[in-house]
């Protein structure tokens, strides 16, 4: 690993398995504290529509056998911890006997396209515009206009893909109000599937931009007025570099290091604000699908899609932490941190 001590990356390791531990125990008892009882939620569904269900109690009793839950509570927590391990999450109840391992493959691509595509475009404009902010060379006008729209970053994004969809989709028609591609389109590695991709994900992922870059472009601002003050600045502009140089050269590589460290966090926060985005325009995502989990009271599927959800975060911050000396390489990590 070069750089990164042996000691160094044990610690880390510890520190990622004892976090998603807890975090997977904390949502193992949640669920368990409510007095709903999933399989009886099954049972229910399986009567809808009809009047009774023949032989109810030994259909219960086996719902109960299927889902684990007629065990102790302690034999339930192990079971638990290592079905998870292997991304094993028992069956959904309301799309019971799927399992949740399947319905969380289904969505999942879905989640990380639009999240990817989300925070690169964010990230990189956010903290762009941050810098132009605080450069002296910037045009009056741009100064004037990033604080104007930074108006949108109090919108929650529910709200913005409301608007966004109204404006867009329902008075232009210039994109489809809902679904994640055409009902035509047959799914597949090719550019009609591509391109109808893209043009119902495009509403989606600006409805996140637009309420988030604000936050990449204060933090960037921030960093941006404590590095221009810097010995190095001061001492390329005594050299007489040209601006832009120094300005991406000198102030914003330095500046955006901490910025790097906010990406990784930011990556679950993002996720839990493409939930209720990702329901409006129908997406079929994993927002979507813990939604619909939650409303249906589906606690296998709310605990599968959150451990996913952490675990995607927690490995984030650990790579980021882990490739940070590669990124800058005065920074170095000790042994015995």
């Amino acid at each position: 690993m070069g750089r990164i001590p042996r000691a160094y990356l044990i610690n880390r390791l510890t520190t990622l398995v004892l976090t998603v531990l807890i975090a997977a125990t904390i949502i193992w008892i949640i669920p368990r504290l409510s007095p709903v009882d999933p399989a009886e939620i099954a049972l229910g569904r399986m009567a809808a529509g009809a009047a009774s269900v023949a032989n109810s109690e030994e259909i219960l009793a086996q719902l109960r056998a299927n889902m684990g839950i007629d065990q102790p509570l302690i034999v339930q927590y192990f079971k638990y911890l290592s079905g998870a391990l292997v991304f094993d999450f028992g069956l959904s109840t309301a799309a019971f006997p799927t399992p949740v391992s399947t319905l969380i493959l289904n969505a999942l691509p879905w989640t990380l396209g639009l999240m990817i595509l989300s925070l690169i475009i964010t990230f990189f404009i956010g903290n762009l515009l941050g810098a132009l902010m605080v450069w002296d060379r910037s045009p009056k006008l741009v100064r004037v206009a990033i604080p104007a729209a930074m108006v949108f970053t109090s919108i929650p994004p529910i709200l913005s893909g409301l608007l966004l969809m109204w404006v867009f989709a329902a008075k232009l028609q210039w994109f489809p109000l809902t679904g994640a591609y055409g009902l035509f389109v047959e799914p597949g590695w090719t550019w009609e599937f591509v391109k109808s991709v893209l043009h119902h994900g495009f509403l989606p992922a600006l409805s996140i931009v637009i309420v988030t870059f604000g936050f990449w472009a204060l933090g960037m601002r921030g960093l941006m007025i404590t590095v221009q003050g810097e010995d190095y600045v001061k001492l390329a502009e005594a050299k007489g570099l040209r601006p832009r140089y120094i300005l991406y050269r000198y102030m914003i590589r330095n500046a955006i290091l901490p910025q790097i460290t906010a990406f990784a966090l930011k990556i679950g926060l993002l996720i839990a604000g493409q939930v209720l985005v990702e329901r409006i325009f129908a997406y079929n995502g994993m927002g979507k699908l813990l939604y619909d989990a939650i409303l249906n009271q589906d606690f296998p599927v709310i605990q599968g899609v959150s451990y996913v959800i952490i675990l995607i975060t927690a490995l984030s911050v650990f790579l980021v932490d882990l490739f940070y000396p590669f990124i800058d390489p005065r920074i170095r990590h000790e042994a015995n941190t």
